[in-house]
């Protein structure tokens, strides 16, 4: 018998500390993307209900009709910087964008099918999961969940090397150890069939396959815990492990594809 993914339970109403960021940035969305804007998904600990205020994201998917000018993403910019600074309970506004041919198109079956059915729940607009049968756990569903890992840990790298901000330099550090911790769970999900909802139980399945990782499990949960470590030391975690998360991730691709 096949094994399906669960899908958000979205009967129960969000935690009230972060119903007035929900909705603010809802009703800032419908006005700047009025003609644009195609539906609204929310991800994480948010749409699972059990997250905590101050340290948990704010999540969002936007599907859009067509891909967003420049003007347009400057604008998204500041509504995320906005939402974040007004409201104390949520961490940050992090956002995935699609297109509607994206998500509908053969390509996007894995990429945002997977995503947008097991891990969102449908904020506004024509709810697209809707189009997607249950998935079963497998490679192509653990790519969608986490996405690329190789261009952010480059990304991440320049930005901790040039930061001279002790507050950014932490904020850094703090998404780039969340963001290997997810990564090397991905690299398992596909073997254990289990769809983790904390980053302790994912890295915990990660161990099961990867036991002589706990050193480097460990250091990249004090980076996510914003303790404050010299730039040397997350710099050579971000290249040691990071990079070995790339590697083998290349290697599980190459055998599976």
């Amino acid at each position: 018998m096949p094994t399906f993914l669960p899908v958000i339970d979205n009967n129960r109403p969000f935690q009230p500390v972060f119903q007035p960021s929900i909705n603010e940035t809802l009703q800032h969305l419908g006005v700047l993307f009025k003609e644009t804007l195609h539906s609204v998904y929310l991800a994480g600990s948010v749409a699972r209900r059990d997250a905590v205020p101050g340290q948990s994201d704010l999540n969002l998917t936007l599907v859009f009709e067509r891909p967003l000018n420049e003007l347009e993403k400057s604008r998204l910019h500041s509504l995320s910087t906005y939402i974040a600074r007004r409201y104390r309970a949520v961490k940050r506004l992090d956002i995935r964008m699609a297109t509607t041919r994206d998500v509908l198109s053969l390509d996007g079956i894995f990429q945002w099918g997977f995503w947008l059915r097991h891990c969102c729940v449908c904020l506004q607009g024509d709810d697209l999961s809707a189009r997607f049968g249950a998935f079963e756990p497998s490679w192509d569903a653990a790519k969608s969940y986490n996405g690329p890992f190789e261009p952010i840990l480059t990304e991440y790298r320049e930005k901790i090397l040039k930061t001279r901000v002790a507050e950014h330099y932490l904020d850094y550090c703090e998404y780039i150890g969340k963001k290997m911790l997810w990564t090397a769970y991905t690299l398992v999900f596909h073997r254990e069939k289990v769809l983790a909802l904390s980053v302790r139980e994912a890295t915990a399945l990660f161990l099961k396959n990867y036991p002589d990782k706990a050193v480097d499990i460990e250091r990249a949960y004090i980076l996510m815990s914003r303790t404050q470590v010299p730039k040397k030391a997350s710099l050579f975690l971000m290249q040691s492990f990071g990079q070995w998360l790339v590697d083998e991730w290349n290697k599980i691709e190459r055998k599976i594809g």
